[in-house]
């Protein structure tokens, strides 16, 4: 089989666009949970703390700073090397709430999921194993010689 037709049967049995589908909807979800964490979450965990939960204006000057700048954008336009370790933990401490959103969602769904899931009946025992275990209780049954 070519190449061209390996190709044409993966995207002819709706592999590629249950793929396509998958990260476009992905993405689109993706900037919801953004939106969850930067517009609903961090406002109230910064309520809760009692201050402001960005910390992207932490860092620390690496050399020389001859006009003794102190903003970070004073510094950056300066062209100082500058350690932005605040910018990090900001976007570290997203991560964290994004991936605790995300857990709670899927968990949610999981729940979900079993609940609506129908409950199997047990499969149905195949005749041949029936009668062998015919056989093992009649023979039980029989009095030893």
């Amino acid at each position: 089989m070519s190449i061209v037709q390996e190709f044409k049967e993966f995207a002819i049995k709706g592999n590629m666009m249950d793929l396509a589908i998958g990260v476009i909807i992905g993405g689109a979800f993706g900037k919801i949970i953004d939106s969850l964490v930067k517009d609903v979450l961090m406002p109230l965990i910064s309520v809760i703390t009692g201050g402001d939960v960005d910390f992207s204006q932490w860092f620390v000057v690496l050399g020389d700073n001859p006009n003794n700048l102190q903003t970070l954008e004073e510094l950056q336009k300066a062209g100082v090397n500058v350690l932005q370790y605040g910018s990090f933990l900001t976007v570290f401490i997203n991560f964290l709430i994004l991936a605790w959103v995300v857990f709670l969602l899927v968990k949610v769904m999981n729940r979900l999921r079993k609940q609506e899931a129908p409950v199997e009946a047990p499969a149905a025992t195949p005749e041949d194993i029936e009668l062998l275990r015919e056989i093992r209780d009649e023979l039980k049954r029989r009095p030893q010689v």
